[in-house]
């Protein structure tokens, strides 16, 4: 139990850093352009700020309870799907490729997470 709860820790704060300081570490007039080259309305990056750091707080902070980060691993579920999805109808497929690597070590954080908070 002792070993899974520490991977747990590891992988979700991986995960969680992959997700959201890309955000605040990349050039924003990279990311202002890309938001711009799918179309999406100029606001969606601010969104996108706020909505990220909720979620990792939501899933980082252990005393909030469960039902709220079961949600919160469905919004960025659908966040990494949906930009892989966009990047690869606009960019081609190595763009769309790479929002699943932060998909992958979140379906694993995900994982654990139903291990230790389900299983007794």
């Amino acid at each position: 139990m002792q070993k899974d709860k520490r991977i747990y820790w590891i992988i979700t704060v991986i995960a969680m850093a992959l997700i959201v300081l890309p955000s605040y570490f990349a050039p924003r007039e990279y990311l202002i352009e890309s938001i711009h080259r799918l179309s999406f309305p100029a606001y969606f990056n601010i969104e996108l700020d706020i909505l990220k750091i909720v979620g990792a707080i939501l899933i980082l902070i252990p005393i909030i309870p469960t039902m709220f980060k079961e949600w919160a691993y469905v919004g960025f579920g659908i966040l990494l799907l949906s930009a892989s999805l966009a990047h690869w109808l606009v960019d081609g497929t190595a763009k769309g490729i790479a929002p699943l690597v932060p998909f992958a070590i979140l379906c694993v954080s995900y994982y654990y997470f139903r291990k230790l908070n389900y299983t007794k």
